[in-house]
Formats: C-alpha cells, sequence, structure tokens
C-alpha cells in the first residue's frame, strides 16, 4: 500500500509540473498570438527595426534574437571548459579536505542574487573591458557574457561532479588493471561514460544563460540592433521585456509584441532542450549499443 501511495503522489507531482509548464505557454500564447493578425511571423521574426512609437510601429524581434545567441554561446565558451576542468578536479584529483572546502563555496555562488553579479559586472568588468579594447563603453555583450558565464559556472559544475562521481568504479579499475595512467582513465573512461551526465549540465547551464534578465540587463549595454560583435552593446529577450513591459499599456500592440517576443523565447529553448535530449539519447545509443 505504501509503495502504491508514493506511485501516485510522485505521478500526481509530474502532472502537476506539466500542467504548470503548459499554463505558462498558453499564458504567454494568448496574449502574444493576437499580434500576428497585424503583423506576419515573419516581419517579426527577421524584422531589424525594434520602434514601438513608431508610426505604425516596427516590432523586429532580429537584433534581440540575434543578441541573445551572442550572449548565450559566448558565456558557454567561457564556463564550459572551466566548469568542465573544475569537475574533473573535484571529483577525480582532490583531497577530500580540498573537496569538502570547495564544493560548498561553488555551490555558494549559485546562491548569489543576480543584481549583485550586475552590479559586480557594471563597476568591476565593464572598466577592464573598456580599457582593454580601447571601447567607448564597457557594457557590451563581452561583458554580459562573462558574468553570465561566471553565474552558469556553479550549476555545470555541480552537475558534472555528480555525473562524474556516478561513474561505475569497475570501469575505472579495469582500465588501471589494463595499465592506463590515471589521466588516460580519466579521459578514455571515466568522461565518456560521464558525458550524458555532463551534456545535461551544459544543457542546464545554456538554459541559465539563455533566460537570466537583471544581470545581463545591468551588464550588456542595452543597444537594440543587430550586433557585428560581441565588442557592442545589446540587448537580449529578457532584456527588452524587462525594461519595456513596465511601461506599455495592457492589450496595446508593444504590449503584445513584448508577449510575442518571451513566447519565441520559450519556443528557442524548448527547441534546444528537445535537441540537447536527441542528441543525448543518440551518445548513449553508440555508446552501449
Amino acid at each position: 500500500m505504501k509503495r502504491n501511495a508514493d506511485r501516485i503522489i510522485f505521478t500526481i507531482i509530474a502532472y502537476v509540473s506539466f500542467i504548470i509548464l503548459l499554463g505558462i505557454i498558453t499564458l504567454i500564447a494568448i496574449e502574444g498570438i493576437p499580434l500576428l493578425k497585424t503583423y506576419s511571423l515573419k516581419e517579426l521574426v527577421f524584422g531589424k527595426e525594434w520602434r514601438p512609437t513608431q508610426t505604425p510601429p516596427l516590432f523586429g524581434f532580429l537584433p534581440s534574437i540575434v543578441s541573445t545567441f551572442y550572449i548565450a554561446v559566448f558565456s558557454m565558451l567561457f564556463a564550459v571548459p572551466i566548469s568542465l576542468g573544475s569537475a574533473i578536479y573535484l571529483s577525480k584529483l582532490a583531497s577530500p579536505q580540498v573537496r569538502s572546502f570547495l564544493k560548498p563555496t561553488i555551490e555558494l555562488l549559485a546562491s548569489i542574487p543576480s543584481v549583485i553579479y550586475g552590479s559586480f559586472a557594471m563597476l568591476f568588468l565593464s572598466p577592464i573591458i573598456k580599457n582593454i579594447f580601447h571601447l567607448p563603453t564597457g557594457l557590451t555583450g563581452l561583458n554580459a557574457s562573462i558574468i553570465l558565464a561566471i553565474m552558469s559556472i556553479p550549476t555545470i559544475i555541480t552537475l558534472a561532479d555528480d555525473a562524474i562521481s556516478l561513474t561505475p568504479k569497475e570501469e575505472e579499475l579495469a582500465s588501471f588493471g589494463l595499465g592506463a595512467s590515471k589521466y588516460q582513465t580519466i579521459m578514455k573512461v571515466t568522461i565518456p561514460s560521464a558525458l550524458p551526465g555532463i551534456f545535461a549540465a551544459i544543457t542546464l547551464g545554456f538554459g541559465r544563460a539563455i533566460g537570466e534578465t537583471m544581470a545581463v540587463l545591468m551588464a550588456s549595454g542595452n543597444s537594440i540592433r543587430i550586433p557585428s560583435s560581441i565588442l557592442e552593446p545589446m540587448r537580449p529577450i529578457t532584456a527588452s521585456i524587462a525594461l519595456e513591459m513596465a511601461e506599455t499599456p495592457v492589450g496595446s500592440l508593444h504590449y503584445r509584441a513584448l508577449f510575442m517576443l518571451g513566447f519565441v523565447l520559450l519556443i528557442f529553448v524548448l527547441l534546444f532542450n528537445m535537441l540537447s535530449r536527441y542528441l543525448r539519447k543518440i551518445y548513449i545509443k553508440r555508446l552501449y549499443g
């Protein structure tokens, strides 16, 4: 009876999670999709001008979409190597004393409010980037990417460390028995075995980067145009919504456009998650036959 009760409880929790997700998607769609009566989806997604106060208003999503992916992708280029190296060190190389100190410290970084990270990017990173690259301002996509990488690192390290730690000991012992060194075992046995979990950690980190609002808003420069370089000011989707939603009349075209922009971001995130799950299944199938 206890087993059946547990099964029922967990089933209900799973369906509640799904219903909440479905409700969020439905609400955003209801508020945003009426904009398609006035503008085509092609006009919105590929439009290069965002001028909500113009007559007629222009709602081009492309500058925000490009800025979002610029910042998210570059943040992962910074975060992934550091995170994986740290996870490997914590799992396989660090002494128990060092691990017991470093892991809680790293996990503590995930609890720092995003506004603190944004302030750090504005006051510390921005002047450094400005001076190094001789820019008019240090509030650029690079600044936002670095601070997002710092914010994503604790999440990726924690999940990757768990995945590496769960690698079957038998496989590692077999590798040592065949004469492999510790480094060879880590690179040829441990990492390939833990790769599905590592990939899930990177996916979650990318989701954190693409959906972050406050830190990006403070660090990116908020220039609503298509960037040609990571060293230019940018305004990703989340920053556009946060900056303009409070000043927009409910039910107006501008209001609908912001919800439609959020709906596009949500679709991109869902597609990325589906792609990552598909690639993970392919890898597991090839790994285990």
